[in-house]
């Protein structure tokens, strides 16, 4: 009889977990200077999809983030976001053919090869937030 009741209950856990479909999850980055920022991330090559009492909703394929008018430099300077793409050496291309190194004083460092089977590189953004940008390998 206990059994048959935990099994029981299992089921309508189950089916009360089904119920909690997840759409989507997204990040708050923070902007120390919040014009500069959404301009920055425009270049990068997100779509600015809208832009509302300082929060800003940017967008490329299936993968989004906010972009906040927040800054606390040591919340900023230990923020990092990942980027999964299907081909890191076009995106470093494109990020190195816009010119953003110069144009915002950043840093985007070159392509290596990590021991956890990804290509990858970095790319700081103004408020100094740091993005990894990689690929998988087999």
């Amino acid at each position: 009889m206990a059994d048959e009741a935990a099994h029981l209950s299992w089921i309508k856990e189950a089916k009360s977990m089904s119920a909690l479909e997840v759409v989507e999850i997204k990040a708050f980055i923070p902007a120390k200077d919040y014009a500069i920022s959404k301009q920055f991330y425009q270049d990068m090559g997100f779509t600015l999809a809208s832009d509302t009492e300082g929060v800003a909703y940017f967008h490329y394929g299936n993968c989004s983030f906010l972009l906040q008018d927040f800054y606390e430099k040591d919340h900023a300077e230990n923020f990092m976001m990942h980027l999964l793409v299907k081909d890191v050496a076009a995106w470093h291309a494109h990020l190195m053919a816009q010119d953003m190194v110069s144009k915002y004083q950043i840093h985007i460092s070159d392509i290596e090869t990590q021991p956890w089977k990804m290509l990858d590189f970095t790319v700081t953004d103004p408020s100094g937030v740091l993005w990894r940008i990689g690929q998988n390998i087999a």
